[in-house]
């Protein structure tokens, strides 16, 4: 009697991961979370807002040398802050699934058990954030004859004869800031939570926002209008805001996709 051999049952594709099916007032709810996570731990929120005070005055100080490069590096804090917002993560992850107060010194250790991963997924961010800032300046030097002067540069920006130039490094600064938004927006959280490979969290990410385009649109937006506020007071508002995002990140995660099974 012939038999049929028996073949083990694949392994669950990432593509074959149920994503949640969002609405427009979840990224409200998520910040809400993420103000409740902070209040319940603020000496690590206030620890991270440091951080990301410190990396807004470095962004100052690179805009007072060489302003070409700003929005670009303005991508590079965006890049650098789910990074930092690790221990952030992990500190909303205990609190989620433990019920404990998180440590300061457990936070400053998160990216450790998954640091190959990270190290990898950081690298394909830092490849986008390089090709933002060649970019940035290629709109510069066709557009200007020569750099514009430091003291004059807000009034050549805004100066309607550079209508053209505003439009085309607006547009560019777009389509990279989208690109990583998009990349970015749960992968982080997910190779800690997941201990996934960077290709398959940020295909994911991807797959959530083609998912949910309006809603994660109007994530990012409010992202960036909350951080464009955090700024304006010489970036104190970061000790709050950048924290509080961080938190409400992981919940936006937690809320995207479905907790891993035991």
């Amino acid at each position: 009697m012939n038999t049929v051999p028996h073949n083990p049952p694949e392994s669950d594709s990432i593509f074959a991961l149920p994503l949640a099916d969002l609405h427009m007032r979840d990224p409200i709810h998520w910040i809400q979370l993420g103000w409740a996570d902070f209040v319940r731990c603020p000496r690590i929120g206030l620890f991270y807002g440091l951080c990301f005070f410190a990396m807004g005055h470095a962004l100052m100080a690179v805009f007072q040398r060489a302003p070409e490069y700003v929005l670009a590096l303005s991508a590079g804090f965006l890049l650098m802050g789910p990074f930092l917002c690790l221990g952030l993560y992990d500190a909303s992850k205990a609190m989620q699934t433990h019920s404990h107060r998180p440590s300061l010194r457990a936070s400053l250790a998160a990216w450790r058990p998954t640091k190959g991963t990270m190290a990898i997924f950081a690298g394909v961010l830092l490849i986008l954030e390089m090709l933002w800032g060649r970019a940035a300046l290629v709109v510069f030097a066709v557009s200007f004859n020569t750099m514009p002067e430091k003291a004059n540069l807000l009034a050549m920006l805004i100066d309607p004869e550079n209508l053209g130039f505003l439009i085309t490094y607006t547009a560019v600064g777009g389509i990279f800031a989208g690109l990583i938004f998009v990349t970015s927006v749960i992968s982080i959280p997910m190779i800690m939570d997941r201990r996934v490979d960077a290709v398959s969290a940020g295909l994911t990410s991807i797959r959530a926002c083609l998912q949910n385009p309006g809603v994660m649109l109007w994530w990012g937006a409010l992202i960036t209008g909350l951080i464009l506020l955090a700024i304006l007071p010489v970036f104190l508002g970061l000790f709050v805001i950048g924290p509080v995002l961080g938190h409400a990140t992981w919940h936006a995660y937690r809320h995207i996709v479905p907790a891993p099974s035991a």
